[in-house]
């Protein structure tokens, strides 16, 4: 199954009914994160109750501090005893991660940058720009390239055969229809290949009769388009076009997402922190917890300066994180009251269980 593709007709669905691909990212991250509601209520449950559990887990490992074995098994009694599962607050994150892969994989596709990688939002020109980006001029002729540039076509091409003209031709595999024959230098004449085999719609007693065809190729790391003639030379269909070096783009509307994501990043640790407010930590812990806080956003951030990462992933992470935050705070609420009862009827309980024992006394 093609995720890639899905994902991009979801946002597409999704962009129609919110009127603008940024929205739809963003409508895409709310169902998301609503979705992943149960397993973020049960990590952040997970973590109240090992709050509530700390003490007694720390006396056991003081208790068989000097046994190891015995000690992993009086944890795995205790984990036990108290339906407790110390691993349950990983789920989300594990389960975001494809998330975000396949949500990169998608902005970054030739199909997206087709379709609307020109897309605007708010401040941001673009929601498939990238922190720093090699710009060309669509339709003017001449093809911007690098050293290692790369091309697709588009979905369909105008073949021309001898007697009639034929539109709307679809290409098999526009990512790789088309390629580059011999060395790619900058600034000289550009070959390109591609088999009339990628023509799909086309009978065999058509293809001896293919004398050119139009196609839209698009260089995919400058995002340029151009409308460029193929000639038929035996069983390729094969184009000279011009080139020009191009040159390198700072986007500083992408560096503000960036900062924005490492902001927001900030919130959500806060927020995930405040339910800790009652948890005793020894200095080293405070401290390193501390030191993680501020490490981990600046971390993040770096490496999205390093790395290319599209303005509507960022955008993605950036709705997220603010999703997670409110999320946080109402599950930190409703957990509040959940085991605030529970204590209180533990020690309705106990004061129960005290009067019968006095009360046979």
């Amino acid at each position: 199954m093609d995720f890639v593709g899905l994902t991009i007709q979801v946002l597409k669905v999704l962009s129609d009914i919110a009127g603008s691909y940024g929205l739809g990212i963003i409508v895409l991250t709310v169902i998301v994160r609503m979705a992943m509601w149960p397993l973020s209520l049960s990590q952040q449950r997970s973590m109240k109750q090992m709050q509530s559990l700390q003490p007694r887990m720390k006396a056991i490992q003081e208790r068989y501090k000097n046994d190891p074995q015995t000690m992993q098994r009086k944890m795995m009694e205790f984990y036990k005893e108290h339906n407790f599962n110390p691993m349950s607050g990983c789920f989300p994150l594990l389960i975001q991660m494809p998330i975000f892969i396949l949500l990169y994989s998608s902005l970054m596709s030739p199909q997206f940058i087709q379709m609307a990688g020109n897309a605007p939002f708010l401040f941001v020109s673009s929601l498939d720009s990238t922190l720093r980006t090699n710009a060309g001029i669509s339709k003017d002729g001449v093809m911007g390239v690098s050293n290692t540039a790369k091309f697709m076509t588009g979905k369909t091409a105008v073949v021309y055969l001898k007697n009639e003209t034929l539109k709307d031709v679809k290409i098999d595999k526009p990512n790789d229809a088309v390629s580059v024959q011999g060395a790619l230098n900058p600034g000289q004449p550009m070959d390109l290949k591609m088999s009339i085999d990628s023509l799909k719609d086309l009978k065999f007693s058509q293809f001896d009769k293919i004398e050119k065809a139009d196609v839209e190729v698009t260089n995919i790391m400058t995002k340029e388009t151009e409308m460029i003639t193929f000639e038929r030379k035996g069983y390729l269909l094969t184009a000279t076009v011009p080139t020009k070096l191009v040159q390198s783009q700072f986007h500083f509307d992408v560096l503000v997402l960036i900062i924005l994501f490492g902001l927001t990043m900030v919130f959500t640790q806060k927020a995930m922190m405040a339910m800790n407010k009652g948890q005793e930590l020894d200095p080293s812990q405070a401290a390193m917890q501390k030191s993680m806080n501020m490490f981990m956003p600046v971390m993040l951030c770096g490496t999205f300066i390093l790395i290319p990462i599209p303005a509507g992933v960022l955008l993605y992470l950036i709705s997220s994180n603010i999703v997670q935050i409110i999320q946080t705070i109402l599950i930190n609420k409703k957990l509040d009251v959940e085991f605030a009862a529970k204590k209180a009827k533990v020690t309705d309980e106990e004061i129960a269980d005290a009067r019968q024992i006095k009360a046979k006394e």
